[in-house]
């Protein structure tokens, strides 16, 4: 009877987790597929399966499957200990000044979301960002690129470690069913709480350091990759046409291709912006446009692009914009005159305007990544260092705005691959390929990274906080010569870190229950 109720018992937080899961995800083939993982994972425990595999099952769902592959050829690359501990050191002081950032953005975020509460809530799912299941990320290349992530970040500790004298127990991967849910580097952990907390601090902030570097080195990678693309037809599209203006008058379609205006070829944005710099306000011009009906269905089709000639009449910039602050009821119009003027747009400016939003050159799907590798020799160095500096901020926004897609699937059926050798030997699917993967590469580090520093424990960044504050006290005690017992210290340290993992908890939690609220 005991032996009964002792297992209803532990059948019931499962099956409330379920539940909980399905209210998530709202989908009975992931609860029904993790419920035969869950009970799977319970049958090979009790038959000790788990220890003959040198695993174990923990937070119920979460397979730790450990290996001792992999130890050999760490002790020999964290041989060289002192590069290693001169990488620890410059890793601790990145950690920190990206943690302020990440700190600023979460205070700014909690702001902002108290102040203006989102008018919908939040789908539980898209808190998660597990691939497949995030509606903004797609499962195969996402789920590959978190593989490639979490081994380098894990392994990354285990070179700090051994790099400092630590004993490394075993390497694995968590696992739910076939997704991987994080690894690890198992350090002795006497040795690891023995160790000097300056020695500790590098090894927590090698992980989330070693993602950081990744993301930018696979954004030069992603460039250089952007670069390899030409368009399939010369010439500029537009991604808007505005409603009562010449464009929309005239019949042009968003993403219709304008390869010729008045008979002229016009290749790339520049030169359509060069070619409408010769005509006034009033004046008509005959554009040569490519239509095709691509859609995600037969993207990858061959679509016969029908070519015609339509007729617009331009119509004057500065008219339109002040016309469109007149019928807006809280459009102040002195200050719309003001901003227009201080972008060279005046009432005697005489500057033409087509009618269209977004205009772009054939290649403007992958143009915001080229200028990294171009930009140094077109804007110089400091422009372009910033410019890859908020780069992956910039990508953060890609997939949520595009619904999973990293670009327009109308843009990408526009490139084609260049004559590079490269690009030539893989083709176009090759390169739309290479330069998806390297996306969510980049995307996936950034975010493991920038994640992994909120500080707060269990993550890096609270590890680093708590040891980065009992440096601070020791140091402000020998300063002020308080001779303040070091356990005391100690607990000052665990107890600031403590409260400000509730704090940030707080900071996180609070934005997504308001979204619930109207």
């Amino acid at each position: 009877m005991k032996e009964q109720e002792r297992r209803g018992n532990s059948l019931l937080l499962p099956l409330i987790l379920l539940f909980i899961l399905y209210q998530i995800t709202n989908s009975p083939l992931i609860v029904i597929a993790i419920a035969i993982w869950y009970f799977g994972l319970i049958f090979l425990e009790e038959n000790g399966i788990l220890d003959k595999w040198d695993a174990t099952r923990v937070l119920g769902i979460i397979l730790m499957l450990r290996t001792k592959q992999g130890q050999k050829v760490l002790d020999v690359i964290s041989s060289k200990r002192k590069f290693w501990r001169v990488y620890g050191e410059i890793s601790i002081w990145v950690c920190l000044f990206v943690m302020a950032g990440v700190i600023l953005l979460l205070l700014l975020s909690f702001g902002s979301s108290v102040a203006n509460p989102p008018n919908d809530p939040i789908p539980p799912q898209d808190l998660l960002l597990i691939p497949g299941v995030t509606s903004f990320v797609p499962f195969w290349w996402p789920v590959l690129a978190l593989i490639i992530a979490i081994v380098i970040h894990e392994y990354s500790h285990g070179i700090q470690a051994r790099a400092h004298g630590m004993k490394i127990r075993s390497f694995g991967l968590l696992l739910v069913g076939p997704l991987p849910m994080g690894a690890f580097a198992e350090p002795e952990q006497e040795e690891m709480y023995r160790a000097p907390r300056r020695d500790r601090m590098r090894l927590f902030a090698a992980g989330p350091s070693i993602n950081l570097f990744a993301t930018y080195l696979v954004i030069i990678l992603l460039s250089s990759t952007a670069t390899g693309f030409v368009a399939k037809n010369p010439g500029v599209h537009a991604e808007e046409i505005i409603v009562d203006t010449g464009a929309a008058e005239g019949g042009l379609l968003p993403y219709e291709i304008i390869t010729h205006m008045n008979g002229e070829p016009v290749p790339n944005y520049d030169i359509f912006s060069s070619e409408m710099d010769n005509f006034s306000p009033g004046e008509q011009i005959v554009l040569t446009v490519l239509s095709g009906q691509w859609s995600s269905e037969n993207i990858n089709e061959n679509i016969e692009e029908n070519e015609r000639n339509i007729e617009i009449t331009l119509i004057d910039r500065y008219e339109w914009e002040i016309g469109l602050c007149e019928k807006d009821p809280v459009c102040d119009l002195d200050d719309a005159e003001d901003f227009l003027i201080s972008q060279g747009i005046g009432p005697d400016s005489n500057i033409s305007f087509l009618g269209v939003r977004g205009l772009k050159s054939g290649t403007g799907g992958v143009d915001r990544y080229s200028p990294i590798i171009n930009g140094i020799s077109d804007n110089g160095i400091i422009p372009t260092l910033i410019y890859t500096a908020v780069m992956p901020i910039i990508m953060l926004g890609v997939p949520l705005s595009g619904e999973g897609q990293i670009m327009d699937l109308r843009e990408q059926a526009m490139l084609s691959a260049g004559d590079g050798v490269f690009a030539s030997l893989i083709g176009t699917d090759g390169m739309i390929m290479l330069f998806t993967f390297l996306f969510w590469l980049a995307w996936i580090n950034f975010l493991l990274g920038f994640a992994n520093l909120i500080p707060m424990v269990p993550f890096d960044g609270g590890h680093i906080l708590r040891d980065a504050v009992h440096s601070v006290l020791v140091k402000m005690d020998l300063l002020l010569k308080r001779d303040i017992h070091p356990i005391k210290l100690e607990s000052w340290a665990d107890k600031i870190s403590n409260n400000s993992s509730f704090l940030f908890l707080f900071i996180l939690i609070i934005p997504i229950i308001l979204s619930y609220f109207p």
